[in-house]
């Protein structure tokens, strides 16, 4: 846990300014905010006894008087259900979006997170094989593998996911069983994979995860529409 003392004291008639603005004839209560080491841009808010306590991403150390406004009026509006102001929303996202912060927010990800590998074979199934195979007929062979490993629990609502900062792909164990057709298990690998060609970009304040580029080469899949029943079975 990270204390600053210094910043909080600035930041603290920021936030009241804010919940003074939300709600003009509520009595103001204390409101005490603190660094923390999140692994990513986290923020928190909770009213504890009539005492708001906020948690900051130390990211947000340095961010400016404009950023960390934006993120108290967001923070207050949601504890007490009220409408977002969008200039404060777009303001917010922006900075979160910008390259300097999604590079610090990925640094910090990787050093700070952990992941919990469970290896790539399985009972029935050997990612590290499946990727190979992948790799040769749609990549030419020259996709890097990155860390491929089964999931800890049979998930079905997140059946597979690329996790860039760790620079690994974990598959739903859901899949490794007699009754799985390889082809969805291929399918779901592939999409993964294409996550890797195609990384994630930013489109003003949004996340471009599925470009055009990505959708077209999906389509090449050739048991495309038989994996998406199944997955959708599932």
């Amino acid at each position: 846990m990270l204390t600053c003392p210094l910043v909080a004291a600035e930041f603290i008639p920021i936030f009241e300014e804010e919940y003074r603005a939300l709600r003009p004839r509520a009595p103001m209560p204390p409101i005490s905010i603190r660094f923390r080491r999140f692994v990513s841009l986290n923020t928190t808010i909770r009213l504890r006894e009539g005492h708001i306590h906020v948690s900051l991403s130390d990211i947000l150390e340095g961010a400016p008087e404009t950023v960390i406004r934006a993120i108290a009026h967001i923070l207050l509006a949601k504890l007490y259900r009220k409408p977002i102001e969008p200039v404060h929303n777009h303001r917010y996202k922006r900075f979160a979006s910008s390259a300097p912060v999604a590079r610090q927010t990925e640094l910090v990800r990787s050093t700070r997170g952990s992941k919990r590998y469970f290896g790539p074979q399985g009972h029935f199934y050997n990612l590290e094989e499946v990727f190979e195979s992948l790799n040769t007929q749609f990549f030419g062979g020259l996709l890097g593998r990155p860390e491929l490993t089964w999931s800890e629990h049979m998930a079905k609502r997140s059946l597979g996911h690329y996790d860039a900062a760790h620079n690994t792909i974990v598959v739903s164990r859901v899949f490794d069983r007699p009754s799985s057709p390889r082809y969805a298990i291929e399918y779901l690998l592939y999409h993964e994979m294409l996550h890797l060609k195609h990384p994630v970009k930013m489109k003003g304040i949004r996340r471009c995860v599925h470009s055009p580029a990505f959708k077209a080469e999906e389509r090449q899949f050739p048991q495309l529409k038989e994996a998406l029943a199944f997955l959708k079975r599932l």
